[in-house]
């Protein structure tokens, strides 16, 4: 990628043995612009950091789930039982099973959810999207849309993910590419995410509060038990977080400070220092263990953000 810039360095020893580029943006409550590194105009794919945006376009179209369900689905859900259970019940109010689902077939993406599944087969509903999955099933019901092709990109309820995410992003999508777990995905501007992560955050629509709260007040159904998002959610007051596939990260406090990044390697190595510095920069303090680097049983070094 280019016009990306320096985010955070592996440190061994004093020396700076690898580091991690990417773009990152964050805004001060009035949305003007907090901190900037690399090219706020870089395109990006925002994988599944924009679940709420899309279950926000759902419920304008009749989706009606409690907050348990609703946070589900715009999870990425670690496969536990709870979240296999949670599908079930999205998918049983939609009259359907997990044969409807047309999510990629994976294991769960926790790690000891994905120890104890064992040598099962790969299925749908372990998928991490199948929340967002079985909302837009439930979705296609409520309107009569058809169910057979509700990934397609010309389908009502893409249309209608695709018109919520311009309005809030405040930029038209330029492209529409396809989604690891099968969905629609549309590229759009670093600057945009934010716009977008802000603009639902401090947004008087009750329907964009509603799927806000429900994440926050569930956040081990939107990721899980052990996992950064959720630890970070519980731990801090108010926060948003939503992390996305290809190293894609968004969070917002609850007065609309915002931050976002896109990590150029894939890699998620530097998540956790990325985030506590973004909070750290807004004041904000987080639980945080430096990442250890290790030169035998001893800790000679870390990763630092260099912000």
């Amino acid at each position: 990628m280019s016009n990306d810039a320096l985010l955070a360095e592996y440190v061994r020893d004093g020396v700076v043995e690898s580091t991690h580029r990417g773009y990152l943006t964050a805004l001060n409550a009035d949305g003007s612009v907090h901190l900037q590194l690399g090219d706020a105009d870089a395109l990006v794919f925002p994988r599944s950091t924009i679940k709420s945006i899309q279950a926000s376009a759902m419920v304008r179209h009749g989706l009606d789930l409690e907050p348990r369900l609703l946070a589900l689905a715009a999870s990425s859900h670690s496969g536990a039982q709870v979240h296999l259970d949670g599908v079930r019940e999205i998918l049983a109010l939609a009259g359907l099973d997990e044969s409807a689902l047309q999510c990629a077939l994976d294991r769960p993406l926790g790690d000891e959810e994905r120890r104890a599944w064992g040598d099962q087969p790969a299925s749908r509903i372990a998928m991490n999207c199948s929340g967002k999955h079985s909302a837009m099933l439930l979705t296609c019901v409520k309107n009569n849309w058809p169910i057979e092709n509700y990934l397609d990109a010309n389908h009502p309820l893409q249309i209608a993910c695709k018109a919520e995410l311009e309005l809030l992003a405040g930029e038209k999508i330029t492209l529409t590419s396809t989604d690891g777990c099968g969905a629609p995905l549309f590229l759009l501007t670093i600057a945009g995410l934010a716009r977008s992560i802000r603009a639902i955050t401090i947004s008087t629509d009750l329907i964009h509060q509603s799927v806000l709260a429900a994440c926050r007040a569930n956040p081990v159904m939107v990721a899980g038990v052990g996992r950064l998002t959720t630890q970070m959610m519980e731990s801090v007051p108010g926060l948003f977080m939503k992390d996305g596939a290809e190293a894609v990260e968004i969070a917002s406090l609850p007065d609309g400070r915002t931050f976002v990044f896109k990590v150029s390697d894939g890699s998620l190595r530097s998540f956790r220092t990325l985030i506590h510095a973004c909070l750290k920069s807004f004041g904000v303090d987080s639980p945080f263990e430096p990442e250890k680097v290790m030169g035998g049983p001893r800790v000679i070094g870390t990763i630092r953000a260099t912000f």
